[in-house]
């Protein structure tokens, strides 16, 4: 009897769980179209190779916003950034030189997963999200990301966030009640993710 009513309650609290999550997928799903992620990988994890990674990011976030700045959709933003790849490449190996390291560079442009992720007064939910990738060396060390767009991490406010986002998907990032239901759709996201890549 006791097995049986702890099923019904686990089960009850599942539908409760997932008719919570549901519409929280399909926005979810919106935004991740939405936004155009920057993410650097380190080599490694050792103090130098994340500094190094910083100061890559530095670079190439100081001489990128150029080319970012009249991008007025996603898809403008994935473009302008294939477009300049071989010279966001050379940005990158630059200051790879110039710190005394002979590590090799990959830029490219991708889809790939991301868990939730906390940025400053907001959240992102996780999902599939383009991206520009920069991998220095063997690309294994703890990773750095950020919006390119809109211009989050270029202008460094939400602003341009409000601008392309609907006003009930900026209370979904911005508010805490969210974040509960985000580390959930997560575990539901990364399954669905795993499930295409085998396909």
């Amino acid at each position: 009897m006791k097995k049986s009513l702890i099923f019904t309650a686990l089960f009850l609290c599942f539908v409760m769980l997932f008719c919570s999550i549901t519409p929280v997928i399909a926005k979810s799903e919106n935004i991740s179209q939405k936004v155009f992620r920057l993410h650097i990988l380190a080599n490694s994890d050792s103090e130098d190779d994340q500094q190094l990674k910083l100061k890559v990011r530095d670079k190439v976030m100081a001489t990128s916003g150029q080319w970012f700045a009249d991008c007025c959709s996603v898809e403008s933003a994935v473009r302008a950034a294939s477009e300049h790849l071989d010279e966001i490449n050379e940005i990158v190996q630059s200051v790879i030189h110039e710190n005394g390291y002979h590590y090799d560079s990959t830029v490219y442009t991708a889809k790939e997963f991301f868990n939730v992720r906390e940025y400053g007064d907001f959240s992102l939910p996780s999902g599939v999200y383009n991206s520009l990738k920069i991998e220095i060396g063997e690309g294994k060390g703890k990773n750095w990301w950020c919006v390119l767009f809109p211009s989050v991490c270029l202008s460094g406010c939400t602003e341009d966030l409000e601008e392309t986002l609907t006003d009930e998907e900026m209370q979904m990032i911005t508010s805490d009640k969210y974040i509960i239901r985000f580390k959930a759709l997560e575990i539901i996201e990364r399954i669905k993710y795993a499930h295409k890549k085998e396909d």
